[in-house]
């Protein structure tokens, strides 16, 4: 799947506020050359939550024309919404992404039960890698280990955690003998 090092690549801005489409070229050429594994648009790094749709939308198809297929592009497409990650990560899909990274829904503090319906509609909908990104610091909700384990891992083999906390997830996938690819 994915492996080695992957760039959470920052979205530049002009100073009038607008998308700077040569300085994210720019980015992805620097990237590429010092020998950077993949790239991640629209991540938290990348400031999706300040972006409209069309900009994120942008993002991701001016990274995908720079990259041109040299590494894999895994776009930032989650969402607090269902409905939109589904609209970004099915963009992202048919504009040539080798991923996405969906975060855990952030800001409505959505339960277990309903994190688990958020992904497995994701998961069952649109067929592309996803990897699942629980920062509970950023989302003020943790998906729980048990969670992922016991109800979402039937759909995902990738999760990137950001809670500074490995440890839950690595037993809890040990004890299931299961093989899962863990980002941090």
């Amino acid at each position: 799947m994915f492996k080695g090092s992957l760039v959470a690549m920052i979205t530049p801005f002009t100073e009038s506020g607008e998308i700077d489409e040569r300085g994210i070229k720019e980015l992805v050429e620097f990237h590429i050359k010092n020998g950077t594994n993949g790239i991640v648009p629209c991540g938290t790094t990348g400031e999706s939550p300040t972006l409209s749709h069309e900009e994120h939308k942008k993002v991701i198809d001016i990274t995908l024309e720079a990259v041109a297929g040299r590494v894999p592009v895994i776009a930032g497409t989650g969402s607090n919404s269902t409905r939109e990650a589904f609209d970004l990560t099915s963009h992202a899909k048919e504009a040539g992404a080798d991923g996405a990274l969906i975060v855990v829904p952030y800001y409505n503090k959505p339960t277990q039960k309903g994190l688990y319906i958020h992904y497995r509609k994701l998961a069952e909908e649109i067929d592309i890698p996803i990897i699942v990104y629980n920062v509970p610091s950023r989302t003020g909700v943790n998906l729980l280990p048990e969670t992922l384990i016991l109800k979402i891992f039937l759909f995902f083999k990738s999760w990137k955690i950001s809670s500074g906390i490995i440890i839950p997830a690595k037993v809890s996938t040990a004890n299931l003998f299961l093989e899962i690819n863990l980002f941090s």
